[in-house]
């Protein structure tokens, strides 16, 4: 998803930085380029969290300044609650929770100095839902949600829209074992109304739109692009 948003802003006109935990594939960094924007390819273990402002720093120091964030990154761990453990716990609440923070935090504090800013946090369908056999993901997603409600009611007066997307089921590495189990799969897309899996381009167009001017007047909202399976 992260990659679909990244070209689309790009081909929309914005300079992108894009990181990945340890490299951007070349495939999308030559996508990015050849839109012609100026663009940056960072990396950086998010569970680190002295990295989050180094890599804003690093991002304002190879692009002139940070008018957009998105927080895409993330990692998921299955397991029995009854059995998960606590390094597992720890390593998707620091990817997934508290990496968002500190990203929001560093790229905030230059927003709210110009007076204008776009973040735009992935939440999940287990921001609303309690999921199974993912309780990491499940918290941190919820605290997600959470987290983007608390910083528009600081930030949106002063010109910064934070919100986020809840991508349903979406053909990624994240749901490979979901696709794969042939009883799993078919009981998902039996409850989605649109009857597919959502695609990461499905994704990118939301980004767009809370990215743009269009959606200035929308602060701490959590937009669903899941097919339909929230109203099911």
């Amino acid at each position: 998803m992260g990659a679909a948003i990244a070209i689309a802003f790009a081909e929309a006109g914005a300079n992108v930085a894009l990181h990945g935990s340890q490299s951007v594939p070349e495939s999308v960094v030559a996508r990015v380029a050849a839109t012609g924007v100026r663009h940056a390819a960072l990396a950086a273990d998010l569970r680190q969290p002295d990295r989050c402002p180094e890599l804003i720093a690093q991002t304002v120091a190879a692009l002139g300044s940070i008018d957009i964030l998105v927080n895409n990154a993330g990692m998921i761990r299955r397991g029995p609650a009854v059995d998960f453990t606590v390094a597992d716990w720890d390593d998707v609440l620091a990817a997934n929770l508290t990496s968002v923070f500190r990203l929001c935090q560093s790229a905030g504090r230059h927003m709210l100095a110009q007076g204008s800013g776009k973040i735009i946090n992935i939440a999940s369908l287990l921001s609303f839902q309690g999921g199974i056999t993912v309780p990491s993901y499940a918290a941190a997603k919820g605290g997600v949600a959470q987290l983007t409600k608390a910083l528009a009611n600081e930030w949106a007066a002063k010109g910064v829209q934070v919100n986020a997307i809840a991508p349903g089921y979406m053909e990624t590495d994240n749901t490979e074992a979901l696709r794969k189990d042939p009883t799993r799969s078919r009981q998902i897309l039996e409850r989605i109304p649109a009857g597919r899996w959502g695609s990461p381009q499905d994704v990118a167009g939301a980004a767009v739109f809370l990215a743009s001017e269009a959606s200035n007047y929308i602060n701490g909202h959590i937009l669903a692009v899941d097919g339909g399976w929230l109203g099911r």
